[in-house]
């Protein structure tokens, strides 16, 4: 597979960025599910280590990733409707932006908190604001509500790219997943 995009499929280092951030955000987000349920401890705050940790592993994700969109093209779009295209691209540029906000309003909640901010135990991160125990609770709040928005526009993008494989029965989804054969032209539309 080669690294670069193709006319027709999403290359190497685009499927390894875009499935890395996929694994990050659903494991984070399991995360912090489960730990917003835990009683306060040890074990909550190594969670809350480990889920900060992750967050700005998928920052850095993104950093990269548009990085390398910027050297590296997309391929063209499948054909489709234009409401299609536009609702395609609009949804991702909300995960786009989404993928940015949530990172950073963990960040300025863990910072208005006073929190030190390590990666992995192996670096500390500055704090983005100075501490102030009245703005957390709504950085905190806004932290969550940003996660569940970022829920719902996932959902649309996964069924998007489903619809696309089941019903119109192209190569939209193909062209993301790795050593996946696309379909040949009128091969979507046999049963």
């Amino acid at each position: 597979m080669p690294l670069k995009n193709t006319e027709n499929r999403w290359g190497g280092m685009a499927q390894s960025l875009h499935w890395l951030m996929a694994l990050g955000i659903l494991g984070n987000g399991i995360l912090g599910l489960i730990m917003d349920e835990m009683p306060r401890g040890m074990a909550k705050l190594n969670t809350f280590a480990i889920h900060k940790s992750i967050g700005l592993t998928v920052l850095a994700l993104l950093i990269l990733r548009v990085s390398w969109r910027l050297f590296d093209r997309a391929p063209p779009d499948e054909p489709m409707p234009r409401w299609q295209r536009f609702a395609a691209h609009a949804t991702h540029g909300v995960l786009y932006l989404l993928m940015l906000a949530i990172p950073l309003s963990g960040w300025i909640y863990n910072s208005l908190h006073g929190y030190p901010l390590q990666w992995f135990k192996w670096f500390n991160l500055p704090a983005l604001m100075e501490k102030n125990e009245a703005l957390s609770d709504l950085a905190g709040e806004t932290h969550e509500a940003l996660f569940w928005v970022l829920v719902a526009v996932l959902v649309a993008h996964v069924g998007g790219a489903l619809v696309h494989h089941w019903f119109e029965r192209d190569n939209t989804l193909l062209r993301m997943l790795p050593f996946v054969r696309l379909r040949k032209p009128g091969q979507g539309d046999s049963p």
